[in-house]
């Protein structure tokens, strides 16, 4: 297993990834699979805005999961905040590959000088809370019924990590 920084040369897999999530869990409050076009686009994105993908691949060289962060919110002030996500394949899950992406999806942050980091997880996702726990992640509140999805009201929960980065923080 090898941690990579993902181009589009892992768009297909990456939007597999993403469509069973879409489609089999409460992991993306989203009804419809995503598209090439949408993938392009994202990635273009975080191109723009100087957001890692990182991704890590099998010996073979399949896709096994990845990780990113972008935007918390479209205002000035929030600049030093990024909500972050990560995403393993259905069949290599269990194997510690989510601590690893969300490893290094901090470690990228405090890097490029960010402050805060926010997970946003389905209230219900267990496992997706504990690895946030283990890694330091606080609870920063719950909004409830903010999503409906499988015939039910759906609350998500707001993890957040703390850094102690950027040295020294401006305005503007």
């Amino acid at each position: 297993m090898n941690l990579i920084r993902c181009t589009h040369a892992q768009a297909d897999e990456i939007l597999a990834i993403y469509n069973d999530a879409i489609l089999n869990s409460t992991a993306l409050y989203e009804y419809k699979p995503r598209t090439r076009e949408t993938i392009q686009a994202w990635f273009e994105n975080k191109a723009k805005s100087n957001y890692p993908v990182v991704g890590i691949v099998s010996d073979s060289g399949e896709l096994m999961g990845f990780g990113s962060y972008g935007a918390f919110r479209a205002f000035p002030a929030y600049k030093y905040t990024v909500e972050h996500s990560v995403y393993v394949a259905a069949k290599f899950r269990g194997r510690g590959l989510g601590r690893r992406l969300l490893h290094e999806v901090v470690s990228c942050a405090k890097a490029q000088g960010y402050h805060t980091l926010i997970g946003v997880i389905d209230s219900q996702n267990a496992v997706s809370i504990a690895l946030h726990e283990n890694l330091g992640f606080q609870p920063a509140g719950t909004v409830r019924q903010s999503g409906f999805k499988f015939g039910r009201w759906l609350d998500i929960v707001l993890y957040q990590l703390i850094l102690e980065t950027p040295e020294n923080p401006m305005d503007g």
